[in-house]
């Protein structure tokens, strides 16, 4: 099943022709037309799916793995990009010949698509349950109530709580794990013969993501459906892929089954993408040993008894009749030179926790800046403390303002401080994006100019204009491939060795927290339920939840590859209560043994 890789032209064979394939695609070749004329994104792409079979499409960024998969549904960007070459066969139908109303009735129904970024791809105006059931009563003979109760099934399938009440809220009423788990289920409650799925793990936590992963292995083995899994996640490779396909600029560089990969890679872009992936336990030995802290040093920030709540309105008279209860009675510091890791599922107050610590949430409880208390600061006292916190967001091209050229943006926080001449502005500047690995010249671009890694480079040297005392990484690394990944992080912890400062670090991946951090405490329904250092945590997990989600990480090797991942026995917990009721009580300890506070 191998290809015979060529790897001195960095080209691989056609895939054999297989019996009965769902999908055929041969000699692929996509163009986009832009101001220097056309070229080509994807050259020669040929392989075979079969019923039920797994094929991975892995690559970085600008490789053509996306372009591939909307070739396949006729969704590429018209007129700026189209198939000048190939064909793509769904079993005896060549797609590539079809009208836009017949592929219409494909889409969906037998060829469907999860995407990246749901935010993008679900209707802001429409409820989440109109835009599945319109998808249900469009491909399926269901309607009215049938529908409804499929699209309800399909989010209890991916572990949406109150599956019922969501169907009345909207996108933006969900968070970014929700959002994508909305994606799934709308592809997985069609049935499709073969589900193209984008990076549909990237922004969800590693319990959700072990399950989503065991939904896709249920759907292939009740219904025979093909899967293209397309991925920067090797871990999420070895756990799913029969086959995998490697690409690079356009092309099919390396393919072959998923031992063939994995432990015979025949061209050394294989080999970098290997290697770059983070694993448990490797990073520890480049990493200094953690200190007895019997000395406590002076923390950069305190968080004490932090609660978080926003009120939900309901009833004609639009009066509060629940409550979120994001943040229930949080409490953690952090040194000057370390990094704190909070790890959870979506929803359980992660960010909500660092939105309050950066100021940009009101909150109940007290936050300690250098030792100054923010509550009761005036606007310019505020001002002034919120100089030693900056956050790096998730998405840098959403923090970016793309009307903005990037030295401006980096310079931006200078400005609103009043620190340096206009000269000594722009000549931080440049030191700064020298420092982060780009080049002074580059400052008079703007950001759409610029590759996902560098645009998250830019925000970190927006970061680290004021020179503060604490960043705030709110999923910096996780929308990015590993080896870009890797450079990014690598950059994290020598910025950190130069300036002392200290992170907080919000992450899903428990590999990358594993290998960044120096204590970790983990979250669930807005409290932390176990807090220890990195050494403790990882090897001696106490509580039940932490456990589960060092379990649910994904190893980059086939060999180790789970049987089954075990689900869950009830829905995850909501944050919501009604007024006057408590929040839920849970264990609450510290890895070294103790109880971090009493259960409430």
């Amino acid at each position: 099943m191998t290809a015979a890789a060529d790897t001195s032209s960095g080209a691989a064979t056609a895939a054999p022709v297989m019996d009965n394939p769902v999908l055929s695609v041969s000699g692929l070749t996509v163009s986009v037309r832009g101001d220097e004329g056309e070229r080509a994104v994807v050259s020669d792409l040929s392989f075979v799916l079969t019923r039920g079979e797994t094929l991975c499409i892995a690559g970085e960024s600008g490789s053509g793995k996306s372009m591939s998969s909307l070739a396949v549904m006729g969704l590429l960007p018209q007129p700026q990009a189209r198939v000048s070459a190939g064909s793509i066969l769904l079993g005896d139908l060549d797609l590539t010949t079809l009208s836009e109303k017949r592929m219409q009735t494909i889409r969906g129904n037998r060829v469907a698509m999860i995407f990246q970024e749901p935010m993008t791809s679900l209707n802001p105006v429409l409820s989440i349950g109109r835009q599945l059931i319109e998808a249900i009563e469009a491909h399926t003979s269901l309607s009215g109530s049938p529908a409804r109760a499929r699209a309800i099934e399909a989010l209890k399938a991916v572990r949406i709580p109150e599956a019922e009440s969501r169907l009345k809220q909207f996108p933006h009423e969900l968070s970014g794990g929700m959002r994508q788990r909305v994606m799934i289920a709308m592809a997985l409650a069609l049935k499709p013969d073969v589900l193209i799925a984008d990076e549909p793990t990237t922004a969800l936590d590693v319990t959700v993501q072990g399950e989503v992963l065991e939904l896709l292995r249920d759907l292939q083995r009740e219904q025979g459906t093909a899967v293209i899994l397309i991925t920067h996640d090797m871990g999420v490779v070895a756990e799913m892929a029969d086959r995998v396909i490697i690409m690079r600029n356009g092309r099919m560089v390396e393919e072959g089954t998923i031992s063939d990969i994995f432990e015979r890679p025949q061209v050394d872009y294989t080999r970098e993408l290997l290697a770059a992936v983070p694993r448990m336990g490797a990073g520890r030995a480049a990493m200094p040993a953690q200190p007895d802290e019997q000395v406590k040093p002076v923390a950069v920030a305190e968080v004490h008894d932090l609660h978080v709540r926003f009120d939900l309105h309901g009833g004609f008279f639009g009066r509060v009749t629940r409550r979120v209860h994001a943040v229930e009675g949080v409490n953690f510091s952090i040194a000057p030179n370390e990094t704190l890791s909070l790890v959870g599922e979506s929803g359980c107050g992660k960010s909500t926790t660092a939105k309050a610590l950066a100021g940009l949430l009101p909150y109940s409880g007290d936050i300690a800046v250098g030792g100054r208390n923010l509550a009761g600061l005036s606007r310019d006292e505020r001002k002034a403390v919120r100089r030693d916190v900056q956050m790096i967001f998730q998405d840098p091209y959403a923090s970016l303002d793309p009307r903005m050229r990037v030295g401006d943006l980096v310079a931006e926080p200078l400005l609103i401080h009043g620190i340096g001449t206009p000269k000594e502005r722009v000549d931080r500047v440049a030191a700064l994006f020298e420092r982060v690995g780009l080049t002074a010249d580059q400052m008079e671009r703007y950001p759409h100019e610029f590759s996902g890694g560098q645009r998250q480079r830019i925000c970190i040297a927006r970061a680290l204009a004021l020179r503060p005392k604490l960043i705030i990484a709110d999923e910096s690394v996780s929308a990015l491939d590993v080896s870009v990944q890797a450079r990014v992080l690598k950059l994290l912890r020598e910025l950190q060795n130069e300036f002392g400062v200290a992170y907080l670090f919000i992450s899903h991946d428990m590999a990358v927290v594993e290998n960044i951090s120096d204590k970790v405490a983990v979250m669930y329904l807005g409290q932390i339920v176990e807090m220890g250092t990195r050494d403790q945590i990882f090897d001696n997990p106490r509580h039940p939840y932490t456990k589960r989600l060092i379990e649910a990480v994904p190893v980059p090797d086939p060999a180790r590859r789970r049987a089954r991942f075990a689900r869950l026995d009830s829905e995850i917990a909501s944050p919501i209560r009604r007024i006057g009721d408590p929040p839920a009580k849970l264990q609450l300890l510290d890895a070294g043994g103790g109880h971090l506070v009493a259960a409430h």
